[in-house]
């Protein structure tokens, strides 16, 4: 089907775009798919793309996961992301839709004018972290920055932070996949021969991404990036 080609061909120009502006593919992703797709197959979708990506990281950086951080924010976020994945079965998809909408107006806008926003570093800051980002990310597919941005605080090594905030959304990913599975929330079975084809694409996604970095701004594009998301953003709020 042509629409489905159009999403995969979004996925991949979305990875790219996700490795050079430096944030996360779901949040560039979800908006796009959901010109092809109703919102909550594509939370699915994205969400099952998520699970993959985050294995191969787990696998290579698995020495450097922080336990004692990963229970801080994993354990509320198992919690909210079942609550937040029950919930999207239930709500209205016009209501998720204004979720998603103020989600993207807000992120970009804080993005663009704080890119580097500070939270106070201790462990009750963790677990609410964990918990906005799990609920986030079981109810509209969208926790990663949120997750970043609580984890960012903690000055982790780069090792340490890729392992342990790969291990964090796969937790939540776990989570969330199952309830949407057994909430119904894919009415149209034949999204799921995309799965496979996703994987490829993420991975020559990121490939090309990370070949452009040497040749582009990192962050004019960031910006451009942003104010495109913000202009999602107002469409969905108001059509």
């Amino acid at each position: 089907m042509i629409e489905h080609g159009l999403f995969l061909f979004a996925a991949y120009v979305a990875a790219v775009i996700a490795t050079v502006a430096g944030f996360g593919s779901s949040t560039v992703l979800i908006p796009v798919a959901m010109f092809f797709m109703d919102l909550k197959t594509a939370v699915f979708l994205v969400a099952c793309f998520h699970l993959f990506n985050n294995i191969f990281k787990i696998r290579l950086f698995f020495k450097k996961i922080d336990f004692k951080l990963l229970r801080l924010f994993g354990i509320p976020s198992i919690i909210f992301a079942f609550l937040g994945a029950h919930c999207i079965a239930v709500l209205p998809v016009e209501l998720l839709k204004r979720i998603v909408a103020v989600f993207l107006i807000l992120f970009a806008g804080i993005s663009f004018i704080k890119p580097h926003i500070k939270i106070g570093k201790s462990p009750i800051n963790a677990v609410f972290g964990g918990s906005l980002s799990g609920f986030l990310a079981g109810l509209i597919g969208m926790g990663g920055a949120i997750r970043s941005m609580f984890l960012l605080t903690f000055n982790l090594p780069k090792e340490i932070y890729v392992g342990t905030a790969a291990m964090i959304a796969f937790v939540i990913d776990v989570t969330r996949i199952p309830t949407y599975l057994w909430m119904g929330v894919v009415r149209n079975h034949v999204y799921y021969s995309l799965l496979p084809v996703l994987v490829v694409i993420a991975y020559l996604g990121v490939r090309t991404g990370k070949a452009l970095l040497g040749n582009i701004n990192q962050a004019v594009f960031r910006k451009i990036v942003l104010g495109a998301l913000f202009l999602v953003g107002i469409k969905l709020l108001f059509s």
